[in-house]
């Protein structure tokens, strides 16, 4: 299978790099520490269609096909050193823009697609709840029929991008004798509708300058053109959605491992102890070699999910390998990155602290890595 990149697509890399490190990267450490989301910088990276990669030049995207916007992605985990902002962008674009994209009629379309796809419009993806976690059809969010419409009650929890969205997409049960098989609908719907309420905001470890909060509904009613797909159809919906951020997720990191990888090459060839530097000692030596291989086994994991994306066929298998096999390998990678650093590593004027806790979220957040491991094995009969 030959992922050579395209002349098109090495230009995309070259100016989403580009754009990055001018503008995006000036005070990430700073946003951390305050837990700032920097809306002003959201803009920017809109009009550079960061926020609707595959979204049609006609509703304002960059108009990509799908293994492009994952190259893009890589891109911007490469040269964009705010963890949190890079995880705002792919949680608004890969679990609510590119559902929306696929599944969503023309009138929603016309309503949301161009505001989303552009960053003028911020979206939250809306599953989990205090009650189900890694369980996430076991929902008790609800959408009753009334009248024309529904009333959705119920809340959700670690809804990234939640304190500063617009617009939401939520999954709710609406059958509760059928379950995930045909019980569970998907709605989108405006943050202004009557009845939805903002909690806490959550403090994270890392990814810190993406906020999240819980998002409560009272009474909420919505509409039969609110539904996004069809009625019963959303573990349909879901499940494109967590292929598209399971390999779009892994993109991402992938592109934060290579630039790990380099700031330890510089830095193991730089800082010298004893007359020689310390990249000449095999325990150091070693680290970045396994460091390079688990990165380049997870680029070919990740662009071959990326390929799947590209091609329509049912990728769930891919897609979990790809955010299993590169979610621990960026976290070994963040780790291996403060070894070497050593006592530097461990001190915030160094960015190396800052992406091993942008990292360990990586096995967490898109189905944790037993999670994934359950897929992987249903996959092969087990």
């Amino acid at each position: 299978m030959d992922f050579s990149l395209s002349n098109e697509q090495k230009l995309i890399r070259e100016q989403i790099i580009a754009f990055a490190e001018k503008e995006l990267n000036s005070k990430a450490a700073e946003r951390d520490k305050d837990q700032l989301f920097p809306r002003e910088l959201w803009l920017k990276a809109g009009e550079q269609k960061l926020t609707g990669l595959t979204v049609p030049s006609l509703f304002g995207g960059g108009n990509m096909d799908p293994f492009s916007a994952i190259i893009a992605l890589e891109a911007l985990g490469y040269s964009c050193t705010d963890g949190g902002l890079n995880f705002a962008i792919c949680a608004h674009f890969l679990a609510g823009v590119s559902p929306l994209l696929h599944f969503g009629n023309n009138a929603q379309k016309e309503k949301y697609l161009s505001s989303v796809s552009t960053g003028k419009s911020i979206m939250v993806n809306c599953m989990t709840e205090n009650t189900s976690g890694s369980d996430a059809f076991h929902l008790k969010t609800s959408a009753k029929r009334y009248k024309d419409g529904f009333i959705i009650d119920g809340s959700k929890t670690f809804a990234s991008n939640g304190p500063v969205a617009d617009t939401i997409l939520i999954y709710t049960l609406t059958d509760e004798n059928k379950g995930f098989l045909g019980g569970i609908t998907a709605f989108i719907l405006d943050m202004k509708t009557e009845g939805i309420s903002i909690g806490n905001s959550l403090e994270k470890m890392g990814l810190r300058s993406c906020n999240m909060c819980e998002l409560f509904f009272d009474n909420v009613f919505v509409s039969e053109s609110d539904i996004l797909g069809q009625i019963g159809g959303g573990t349909t919906v879901f499940n494109y959605s967590m292929e598209w951020e399971r390999t779009g997720m892994a993109a991402c990191q992938i592109g934060s491992m290579q630039r790990l990888l380099e700031q330890s090459i510089k830095y193991a060839q730089t800082r010298i102890i004893s007359n020689e530097s310390i990249g000449k000692k095999q325990a150091v030596s070693h680290r970045i070699a396994n460091m390079k291989m688990q990165l380049e086994a997870g680029r070919l994991l990740t662009y071959k999910a990326a390929n799947g994306l590209n091609t329509g066929r049912e990728n769930t298998l891919n897609a979990s390998i790809a955010k299993l096999f590169v979610s621990e390998a960026y976290t070994a990678a963040a780790m291996e990155a403060v070894t070497i650093h050593g006592g530097n590593g461990y001190t915030s004027s160094y960015p190396i602290e800052r992406a091993l806790r942008d990292a360990i979220g990586s096995t967490i957040y898109s189905g944790t890595s037993d999670i994934q491991r359950n897929i992987i094995s249903s996959w092969l009969g087990l």
